[in-house]
Order: C-alpha cells, then structure tokens, then sequence
C-alpha cells in the first residue's frame, strides 16, 4: 500500500492521499529478546499498579545487565502507557528505543509506533511524516501537538479581536 502512495506523492507531501486503505506508519520496530520480557512485565504492572515499575521493582531476571544500573539514574528507565489514562508527554526520546513509551497492552509487548505516537500527539490520522522511522519519531517528539497549537491560536486571536 505504501508503494501507491509514492506514485500519487505529487498530489500532497504531508497528507497521505485518500486512495490508502491502510493505516500509515503504524509498523513496530524489532527488540531484542530481553527488552520484550521486560515490556511484557512493564505493561503487566500498568494494568495491575495503575503505574510504572521502577527498577527495584524488577524480578532480578529481567534486569538489564548494565554495570550502572543501580546507579540512580535510571530508576525509571521503562514506562508504560495505561489504557484509559492520560498519556505521558511524548518527546523525541521516543527515537532512540521504546523504552519509556511501552505500549500498554502487555500481549503486544512493544514500544509505541510512529503513528501511536503521533495520535497521542493528536496528529490527524492522515498526517505523513517524512524520512525514515527515527526522524518521524523525533517530529512528532519534537512537534506541538496540533490540537494545543489550535487551542492557543484561538485564544491569540480572541486577545487580537
């Protein structure tokens, strides 16, 4: 599906056309085993908790196994969403691994997609982002989302009236 966006790409470089029956930059990326045990555990502690583990939370096996670890610095290195709660701030951190955005089904076991991401962000469902999946991650980080920047335009422009 994506091969027939490329060919009508001319139409509209940041709206995917109407044409595309699928859903956009909705592909996971790949994680090692170890992370995807502890993604399982993350989302698992979500629904249950009501919040994210911290690391003295972790059963032992499912420690990464970094010398600085109980270092203080990463005491809450793995956070997941939780279904029907406000989502945390997505921010371009989100392009280097999954960890502090985990999705909050623990049966998926991943991190968040680009295009997750940028519905949290209130992307529109249509909206593209361009270049490969670390840059469409670090552009929704690193955008306002359109729904508050339209709240604050409203406002500047009820103050200018």
């Amino acid at each position: 599906m994506l091969k027939k966006y490329k060919l009508y790409s001319h139409i509209n470089k940041k709206i995917a056309i109407k044409l595309l029956i699928a859903i956009i930059q909705h592909e996971t990326r790949g994680h090692m085993s170890s992370d995807l045990a502890r993604y399982v555990y993350v989302s698992l502690f979500g629904k249950y908790k009501k919040r994210s583990p911290i690391i003295s939370e972790f059963p032992k096996h499912l420690l990464p196994n970094h010398k600085n670890i109980h270092s203080g610095k990463f005491v809450d290195r793995f956070k997941s969403q939780l279904a029907g709660s406000p989502s945390k701030t997505i921010t371009s951190h989100i392009s280097k691994d999954s960890h502090a955005f985990i999705h909050f089904d623990p049966v998926q076991s991943r991190g968040l997609t680009v295009r997750e991401a940028a519905r949290l962000q209130t992307f529109p469902e249509n909206y593209f982002f361009e270049g490969n999946r670390t840059q469409q991650y670090v552009q929704v980080g690193n955008a306002v989302p359109p729904f508050l920047a339209k709240k604050i335009a409203e406002k500047i422009l009820h103050i200018m009236t």
